[in-house]
């Protein structure tokens, strides 16, 4: 089978965010399959594969011979219309996206939750909507005990206690609520923030800023920024706990990524964290500042609580792979050359 991905995401401002990240590593896992030819160009395909859709930006070209797959990672635009505003020009593109969408012969999406928001919100069969789960890359796992804990904790100031963020800093992130819970924790307890948003200028990243400043927790608060992964696995390792407060998720990757790594989660009642955790995570209200904060002090502070949340992760974590999430893209690729 002869299959042709559009690499934008690999060579634009997505290649460090969670766009090129699926793009490289299905790609990757792809070419591990005998029965799968990567081709250079569309003319050379039996199927055609677009790993990314933006709602309001032309990236899916109109006309199309050969089967096509189109990846649509979310709709969050959609959940969230006053943090995306489109403008006039974007509504517009919306329109045509959207009917070039509906003309597409398969949609893959990252989770249960996604699948149904496609399918409301942009008027597509669900019949023609796929789950493939996304995974950790391969280098997610426990390190052992080395002299790269003393020199990863230097290099970035790493205190010795951390609950930590990995993520971006949209609204629906819902870094403020872990901001104020922060405020309700023990003195010596520090908050790591990892993530390329918290480096940018934009109008989000900035009120996390001010609501730091605010709340007097500039000296508890350590803001990295973007990591690269080789150091990424390691602040995962060291972490004391990872927290994902989102009011909303497509897929929430850090989840698997820490689990992998044995550090316990806490995790928001959202739909998707809790259909990918299942009882690996311990579980909080967005909305409810304290219950983060308590469920936080309860995984630092209980031991038999923490144990039990890191061997069920371990074990959750295990369930997702890139290998399974390429024979189950083939396995819609062979559906449509089937058709």
């Amino acid at each position: 089978m002869k299959v042709y991905i559009d690499t934008s995401p690999l060579t634009s401002g997505h290649k460090v965010r969670g766009v090129g990240f699926y793009t490289k590593e299905l790609i990757k896992a792809l070419e591990k399959d005998k029965g799968v030819l990567l081709v250079k160009s569309p003319k050379d395909a039996d199927v055609i594969h677009y790993p990314f859709f933006d709602l309001f930006f032309l990236t899916l070209s109109p006309g199309r011979n050969k089967p096509t797959v189109v990846t649509v990672h979310d709709v969050i635009p959609l959940l969230y219309p006053k943090q995306y505003a489109p403008g006039f020009r974007g509504k517009a593109k919306f329109l045509i996206q959207k009917k070039r969408l509906q003309n597409v012969d398969a949609i893959i999406t990252d989770s249960e939750t996604s699948r149904k928001d496609i399918v409301r919100l942009l008027n597509i069969p669900q019949e023609k909507v796929f789950v493939t789960h996304l995974a950790p890359a391969e280098h997610f796992k426990q390190l052992k005990i080395g002299n790269w804990k003393l020199e990863i904790k230097n290099r970035y100031g790493l205190p010795e206690r951390f609950v930590l963020y990995v993520g971006d800093v949209n609204d629906n992130k819902n870094v403020q609520g872990l901001v104020n819970a922060f405020a309700h924790l023990p003195e010596e307890l520090r908050l790591v923030l990892v993530g390329k948003g918290f480096e940018e200028s934009s109008l989000e990243a900035k009120s996390i800023l001010e609501l730091i400043k605010y709340k007097g927790l500039e000296a508890k608060t350590k803001v990295l920024g973007f990591i690269p992964d080789e150091d990424l696995v390691k602040i995962y390792n060291l972490a004391s706990v990872v927290c994902l407060p989102s009011f909303y998720e497509g897929f929430g990757l850090p989840v698997l990524e820490a689990q992998r790594c044995g550090t316990p989660v806490v995790a928001s009642k959202a739909q998707c964290l809790v259909e990918m955790s299942g009882d690996s995570a311990v579980f909080i209200n967005p909305h409810d500042t304290k219950e983060m904060a308590n469920a936080l002090r309860s995984v630092l502070d209980n031991k038999t609580l923490r144990s039990r949340i890191v061997r069920a992760g371990l074990e959750n974590a295990k369930s997702y792979s890139w290998g399974k999430t390429a024979k189950e893209t083939i396995a819609i690729y062979n559906r449509l050359l089937s058709q």
